[in-house]
């Protein structure tokens, strides 16, 4: 190989030429993040069952979870935490296992498992994102309250958020959750000889639109369905609980129970100095290059300007990586040019040849450059720890090229 590079002088410098280009290149395609992302090749399973208690959820959900998982291939550990009302399985797969092979595979498992759980156990993945993918931060601020903030944030902002390229999930934080509360008078239900159980399944049953047969007359088809969605306070007082409500001996849910609107049970809230915000946290999925996705996401946000100023809200990053970013990526890029200067420099003081030390010189950024494109093949990020080892290593390819 030595003596080819030397008897055919112009190809080698093609050569180097084209490996030099394909590295400028890889460089600005490259992901660039601040740190780089260690944590586990994992899917998370999580279980809801509403009203348990932690006990019920570590016998019944979390151990049969766990025990099922543990057979699927390149697993190599399942942890379980059972908490009140909910379950989470981690389930650890081998590094070199890909992680949307894996999250299939989770998910066909769980639905053989389904039938040995309890009944009214709802189970589904986690978001295909890591520790590291949280990006971005925002708050909804304006002078409405923070139930009509959630209330826009859920309806309007997060659906268009999540379609997003490169968006595994878009977290509310804070806020008022609207809900249709039913306050249930014990004496009442105990007088007529009912219980929870069947005030449920009556609402259960009534929120909902029925399709029926189609009617034909005089050649004109008419298609015939029952409305029985729920939009109003007043379509929940009129839900059927026993007997025609036409009848006088009907009976409704309003006879026996209290209906308003009211907010759900708050177990956290966001604030800062000037009191309780409403604001989402965005992640990012596996392997994406954070930088692109925070340019879309801000760029969504800034098409939804109109809507957000009809409100009579804007939106306000509290968390940007980007500037984490871009601050680490400049210190280690600016370190690294001066080194590459520098050890040039002592090269020609020592050796005291300009064609010898023009050659090894040349091969400090050739070298480095041909990182950055083996880094961008291999779907490596360029980090703090990935452009400190580059930055090392210069004295080895020194050595190397002397």
């Amino acid at each position: 190989m030595i003596s080819f590079a030397i008897r055919n002088a112009f190809i080698t410098l093609l050569i180097a030429l084209g490996f030099a280009a394909a590295g400028v290149w890889a460089w600005t395609h490259v992901p660039v993040d601040a740190l780089p992302d260690l944590s586990d090749n994992q899917v998370i399973v999580w279980s809801e069952w509403a009203g348990k208690s932690p006990e019920d959820i570590d016998e019944q959900v979390t151990r049969r979870l766990a025990r099922g998982l543990q057979g699927l291939p390149g697993v190599t550990a399942v942890r379980g935490m059972s908490l009140a009302g909910s379950s989470y399985v981690y389930v650890i797969f081998n590094e070199r296992r890909d992680l949307y092979a894996c999250r299939t595979q989770t998910q066909e498992r769980i639905a053989r498992l389904q039938g040995e759980l309890p009944s009214g156990v709802v189970v589904r993945l986690g978001p295909d994102a890591t520790a590291m993918g949280q990006v971005f931060s925002f708050t909804l601020e304006g002078p409405a309250d923070p139930e009509q903030k959630r209330y826009f944030l859920d309806q309007v902002v997060i659906p268009a958020l999540q379609a997003v390229p490169g968006v595994a999930e878009v977290a509310p934080v804070g806020g008022v959750v609207r809900e249709y509360q039913i306050e249930v008078d014990p004496v009442r239900l105990e007088e007529q000889g009912l219980t929870i159980d069947m005030l449920m399944m009556a609402v259960q049953k009534s929120g909902r639109d029925v399709g029926a047969m189609s009617v034909e007359q005089s050649g004109l088809e008419t298609m015939i369905r029952g409305r029985g969605f729920i939009r109003s306070i007043s379509d929940v007082e009129r839900i059927v609980i026993r007997g025609n409500p036409e009848q006088s001996a009907g009976l409704l849910l309003r006879d026996i129970a209290d209906i308003h609107i009211g907010g759900a049970t708050r177990q956290g809230l966001l604030a800062d100095q000037h009191g309780e915000q409403v604001g989402a946290i965005i992640a990012m999925r596996v392997h994406e290059d954070p930088q692109a996705v925070i340019i879309a996401v801000k760029k969504k946000l800034y098409e939804l300007r109109q809507s957000l100023q009809a409100a009579d809200l804007v939106a306000i990053p509290f968390y940007d990586r980007s500037q984490l970013i871009h601050e680490t990526t400049a210190t280690l890029a600016h370190t690294l040019l001066e080194e590459l200067f520098v050890t040039c420099l002592v090269i020609v003081v020592f050796m005291l040849h300009a064609r010898a030390s023009l050659t090894v010189a040349i091969a400090l950024p050739l070298g480095v450059l041909t990182t950055f494109l083996v880094m961008y093949l291999i779907g490596m990020s360029a980090n703090i720890m990935s452009l400190a080892g580059i930055a090392i290593a210069i004295g080895v390819m020194v050595d190397f090229g002397i």
